[in-house]
């Protein structure tokens, strides 16, 4: 088995009063190409100029084969990085850009010559030596890069975002050098990406990173089939998330259906995501779907079909081989095996509004009643309601616990946040439907799940 070449241990990172990295800890194995992947913002870059020792952490140990090196300069740790911007020196030619560092070091001639060819036959550039660079493609300036930060035989080899600037052939054409490349020196890459093919078809490690934490450390296929939360469900690849209640091991309820999972060890009627792959959903006639819907787009993408069916106002992806004429009405199969169950991912946003008790063990707010067990609390006491946004779900106009008015809906990523109204008092909810301002829309609530706290004197105080 690989050995650790470097571990993050509880790493923490602060500009002017922002946390950027959040206790971040991260092994990475000898000889292993890694990937940090994350939208913009996310940490990645940080997390790899902490690496490269151009940022120190606020907090924290960074460890280089069990040694610290915190505070140890960039020049004298045996990491190389590769920057988005290549950094070639253009009155250099392809050689001497190469040979710079080793001529640095006063590396003996017969030596530098030896090592800096093999550098340039390694990234197919033999024959280039007395080349400009400033006369060299994209790709081939790349690769000029990479030799220069691998001649000096570093044990690590940064970098980031180095594909940003190709087009989309040669970008496609550099992966595959890139991993052969590194294959082929025996060293630990780490690679910065926010995009998810890059990471998926050249790491053999993923890091999937969030508003400076790591969401998910895995094999590729790891990342893809079992990802650890929505979040990282809906970065890679397409995914169709919805809202559900977890009704007990390996039942789940969402939609108005209960479903059959494979999942386990979720508290009794938990809310959960529910995440369904395109490829993972069937299209067959209605009287055999699980749920029926109303075909609104298909567009080819050379080896499928992607199909969009709105279901009660969720629009679920499909991937499929076979086309569906738009307006068909059709519905939508899968297995207990296609349900990845996921614990919601709470921020901290609430709701707290004021509730009566009405009776034994029930209490009303916003007109609504409902029943918690051995209560306590004498009819007319008033009380405090705290739950989550999540705890607030859209229902069909037969089947409500009570109409809010929209006033605002503010797209997130993988969900809106709509701000409502009910009664003069303002709610927040989140869902995957798409809503409109200015409209009237059925909710239930998940009584389950509300925090019920008397109010008096030493409450209030």
């Amino acid at each position: 088995m690989q050995e650790n070449i470097l571990t993050l241990r509880d790493i923490v990172v602060e500009f002017d009063g922002e946390r950027i990295l959040d206790k971040i800890n991260l092994s990475i194995r000898d000889n292993e190409f890694v990937t940090l992947l994350g939208p913009s913002g996310c940490g990645k870059t940080t997390t790899l100029r902490i690496i490269a020792g151009f940022v120190e952490p606020n907090a924290g140990e960074v460890l280089f084969e069990g040694q610290k090196i915190n505070g140890v300069p960039p020049h004298m740790r045996q990491v190389n990085t590769v920057f988005q911007r290549y950094a070639l020196f253009p009155h250099l030619d392809v050689f001497e850009n190469v040979a710079f560092g080793l001529r640095i070091k006063k590396t003996p001639k017969d030596e530098l010559n030896r090592r800096v060819m093999e550098m340039l036959e390694l990234v197919d550039l033999k024959g280039f030596e007395k080349r400009s660079v400033q006369s060299l493609s994209g790709g081939q300036q790349q690769r000029v890069a990479i030799a220069r930060a691998v001649v000096g035989k570093p044990r690590m080899l940064l970098l980031d975002e180095p594909l940003a600037a190709l087009d989309l052939k040669l970008r496609k054409e550099m992966q595959l050098e890139l991993k052969n490349i590194q294959q082929s020196l025996g060293i630990t890459f780490v690679f910065v990406t926010h995009d998810q093919e890059e990471a998926l078809s050249m790491s053999d490690t993923v890091v999937v990173m969030q508003d400076g934490v790591i969401q998910q450390i895995g094999t590729p296929e790891d990342i893809y089939n079992e990802p650890a939360n929505a979040f990282v469900a809906d970065f890679i690849g397409d995914s169709n998330i919805l809202d559900g209640i977890m009704k007990r091991d390996f039942l789940v309820s969402f939609e108005g259906q209960e479903c059959a999972c494979l999942d386990r060890d979720f508290a009794p009627n938990e809310r959960v995501d529910v995440v369904i792959r395109p490829e993972d959903v069937d299209i067959v006639p209605t009287q055999l779907g699980i749920f029926t819907g109303t075909v609104e787009s298909s567009l080819f993408k050379g080896v499928h079909y992607e199909i969009v069916v709105d279901v009660s106002g969720y629009k679920w992806y499909i991937h499929t081989t076979d086309n569906v004429e738009i307006g068909a009405q059709v519905g939508l199969k899968f297995g207990p095996e296609d349900l990845h169950i996921m614990h919601k991912m709470f921020d901290g946003t609430t709701n707290v509004l004021q509730g009566e008790v009405v009776g034994e063990d029930e209490i009303e707010f916003l007109g609504v009643r409902f029943t918690r067990e051995n209560l306590g609390l004498p009819v007319g006491a008033p009380v405090r309601l705290t739950f989550s946004p999540y705890d607030i779900i859209v229902a069909p106009e037969e089947d409500r616990d009570a109409t809010v008015y929209v006033e605002s809906v503010i797209y997130k990523g993988r969900f809106s946040e709509l701000i409502v109204w009910k009664d003069e008092t303002q709610l927040i909810l989140r869902t995957q439907r798409d809503e409109q301002v200015a409209t009237d829309i059925g909710v239930d609530f998940n009584f389950d799940h509300i925090k019920i706290e008397p109010l008096g004197e030493k409450a209030d105080a």
